[in-house]
Parts: C-alpha cells; structure tokens; sequence
C-alpha cells in the first residue's frame, strides 16, 4: 500500500472489491476455525520432522509412494517451502497468519508464558539476514534437503527457539515472528508484491471518535500507520476495525513504487542483495557446479601433493558435516571448507555486483525520492522467481526418481524467468523514470539498472539450460 491508498474511502457493498472486503469479514469471524486449522497443521508439520528422522535410511527402490522418509521428504522440499515462498508473491504472508506452525506454536505459548518486554537486542534489524544465511548455510552443510535428522535438526531446531521466544517474551504476541524468524525478511520482501493486502484507510480511522476495542495484533504492528504486506500477517482479525482496515485488491507493482528512501533499512536491501540474490543461489548452484568441482578437486591435490591428509578426513559429526556411510554420503572437511568458500564466493561476487549498479546508479540520479535501497526493492521479482525455481529443482527431482518427467519443464523455467527478469526491469525502469532529475541521468541509471537483472538471467540460464 502506498501513501495514497491510506487516505482512500474502503469498498462499498455495491463495488467488486466488496467481495474481497467480506472474505477478510470471514476469516475475521471465523478465527476458530482457523485456529484449528492451524493446530492440524502443527500436528502434521510435527510427523513429518520427527517420526522420519527415527526411521532407517531409505532402501534402494524406495519411492515417495511406500516410504516415509521419501514422502517427508517430497512435501517438505517438494511442495511445503517452493510454495510457500510463491504464495508470498500472490496473496501476501497468509501462510504466516493461517498455517504456519512456528508461529501458532510461539502465539500459543506466549499466552501462557512470563510476558517479559522484548529487549532492545531482539529488536536488532539485522537479525533477519543473519539468521536467514546462517540457516541456509549449516543446511547445505549438514543436507537438509536430504536427511531426515538433519531437518528435525534445522526446522525442530527453529520450532523449539519459537516456543522458547514466545513463552519469555510478550503475551499472547509472535516475537519470534517478528524480529528472530529465518524466513521473516524473506517473506516480508516478496509480500510486497502482492496483489491482496489488508489496506488501511486513515480517514475512516479518523472518522470513529468514539471509545473502540482495541485489536490484538500478533505481529505486533501498529495497525493504524500499517502501510504495505510485509509485516502484517493477514490473519483477518482485524478486518473492519473502526471500519478502515479491509482485504482489498492492489497493483503488484505499487507498492514497489511508491517507496521512499525512509521506507527501506539498510538491512532489508542487503539481506535482499547479499541473501536470497547471494547466498541462496550459491545454496542451489554448488551441487551442480564445475567450478565447484575444480576447486575442490585442486584443493585436494594440493593437500596430497604436501602430504596433508587431515581435511581429507571424514570423521566430521553429523550435525556438523553430512555423514551418513551407510548411503555412502559423507563429507570430509575439505568438502565442507569448499562448500563455504563457493557459497560466499558466489555471495560476495554477485552481490557486490549488484550493489555496485544500484549504487552507481544511485549517484548519477542524484533523486531525493529514491536511493539505491529503493532501486534494490525492483530485484524482488527475481529474487523470488529465483528462489522458487530454486526449491522446485528438487520437485523435479524426486518426482524424476519416481518416473514421473515433465518434457514441458525447461520451457516452463525458461518463461518464468524471462517474466521475472522483465518484472524487474520494468520496475527499475519505472522508478528511474520517476526519478526528479535531468532526462540524461535517468538514461543512464536505466542502463545500469538493467545489469543485475541480466546478470541474474545469466546465473539461473547457466544453472538449467548449461550445467
């Protein structure tokens, strides 16, 4: 939502917006139901992470149609995380507000909890990064994707953290949620593309002067100066408050394009840049790279040639280093070292890069209304095309093992990403244009802006149509 919308009269019953406006009544109304919703959710999310990882490895043959294991395996990473992320893009963080289990869990028990205020360093706005590469880093580590004790692991690990945060902190609030959670930036990044948000009007606020209820919001937002899906968790239950809080229908680009300088942190623009463009793409290059190949292979025969053997070793734990000799998967130190040199080389190269256009490009505009945070917030549509086609290669795996092929696949990867690329130029595009100042600096800065995103065609072209 953009400055203009919160001045803005909500729907009335007569408008094809109203039928938007009465399915956030609903859910409003219905919140029980939602909640056990979500409790069956938790009961499910609370299977698949436990039982497989007390189940013995799958056999050769074993399919995700008779095995356990397989079929946690598929609806995790095959289904659950890819369509999460796409869900984020189309209707805003429902996920967050209706399904997810963490955040039902850390709710629950905060109601029942000690209810301490949030102290200032879980307020820290770089959490949001920190905690996203670290999880995404040790994942590819240990082969989350993979291994069933290496999930109960990560997601377990993630899910007892929530429960801790929410029965210390708050009452009856998502604290977790809000400032610790590893998909929270994420998430918060490509809601701002989408197309249905709970929009605020300020006027109709103003208009009720009377004493009304307050809302019990878990995400802790201040409703009333509530601008734009990312933080809001559209749970519903403050659909109609004070009658100017209303689902409403919006354009996927506005809220992109109305941002200010003020409107992106520093920490935002970089967990997007340095993150889900960075590291996330190292996490889904490395197993198919040559480069990675080569660089671990010249290591090793560097090590031998010098008559040092012990990152050769694979003694590593493993909740450390992937080790599993019965499947003959275990990785020795020198495998672990290089799959940290390749991911934040991969990183640092292209996000530097990125931030060198969108800061150059900031410096030729010279524009009061945008600055290279802002120019950043136009990558978003490839940043979560890329991210979902990421976590799909292992849809297409796994169903390939069990026979299932697609012969439409490279065609589908090829047309998303030429949609995403296109979105995101037209973005930077749109926000140059904007720009206050002389037709030859936009000219310029269009140019430059239009280099990370062919940058990234390049990277995601290379990963499915070269290796």
């Amino acid at each position: 939502m953009d400055a203009q919308d919160s001045t803005a009269p909500l729907p009335t019953a007569l408008q094809p917006a109203a039928l938007l406006q009465r399915l956030g009544e609903a859910m409003r109304r219905y919140g029980g139901l939602i909640r056990a919703a979500q409790w069956v959710v938790v009961l499910f999310y609370a299977a698949l992470v436990i039982v497989p990882a007390f189940l013995p490895l799958p056999a050769q043959g074993a399919s995700i149609v008779n095995n356990l294991t397989l079929l946690a395996q598929f609806l995790f990473w095959g289904i659950w995380w890819p369509f999460v992320m796409l869900s984020m893009m189309l209707m805003g963080r429902v996920w967050c507000g209706t399904l997810c289990p963490e955040g039902s869990l850390t709710e629950f028990v905060s109601r029942r909890g000690l209810g301490r205020a949030i102290p200032r360093w879980m307020r820290w706005s770089g959490w949001p990064f920190f905690a996203f590469v670290m999880t995404t880093v040790y994942g590819q580590l240990i082969s989350v994707y993979e291994y069933p004790k290496a999930v109960l692991l990560i997601l377990g690990g993630s899910t007892a953290g929530a429960i801790g945060v929410g029965y210390v902190y708050g009452k009856g609030k998502r604290v977790w949620c809000r400032y610790l959670c590893p998909a929270n930036g994420v998430f918060g990044l490509l809601a701002k593309l989408a197309p249905v948000h709970f929009r605020v009007s300020e006027e109709a606020w103003k208009r009720q002067t009377g004493r009304v209820a307050s809302i019990d919001c878990a995400p802790l937002i201040d409703l009333r100066h509530m601008k734009g899906g990312s933080e809001c968790h559209a749970c519903g239950r403050c659909s109609g408050h004070r009658d100017a809080i209303a689902l409403s229908a919006r354009s996927p680009n506005r809220e992109v394009l109305a941002l200010q300088p003020k409107d992106v942190t520093r920490a935002e623009a970089l967990l997007l840049i340095y993150g889900v463009l960075g590291v996330a793409v190292g996490a889904f290059q490395w197993t198919l790279s040559p480069w990675f190949v080569a660089m671990k292979t010249a290591a090793a025969e560097w090590l031998v040639a010098r008559d040092s053997y012990w990152l050769l070793q694979d003694n590593a734990p493993w909740w450390l280093l992937t080790h599993y000799p019965d499947a003959s998967d275990v990785f020795t130190w020198l495998d672990g070292l290089c799959i940290l040199a390749y991911i934040g080389s991969v990183a640092i190269v292209l996000g530097s890069a990125i931030l060198l256009c969108l800061s150059a490009a900031d410096r030729v505009l010279k524009a009061a209304n945008t600055d290279w945070k802002v120019l950043a917030m136009t990558l978003i549509p490839i940043a979560g095309i890329g991210a979902f086609l990421g976590l799909s290669m292992l849809t297409v795996t796994l169903l390939k093992a069990d026979g299932v092929t697609f012969g439409w696949i490279q065609e589908a990867r090829g047309a998303l990403l030429f949609a995403a690329i296109g979105w995101s130029v037209f973005l930077g595009l749109r926000r140059i244009a904007a720009a206050h100042t002389a037709l030859t600096r936009r000219a310029i800065a269009g140019l430059l802006m239009c280099v990370p995103s062919a940058l990234m065609a390049l990277v995601w072209y290379t990963v499915f149509f070269v290796w």
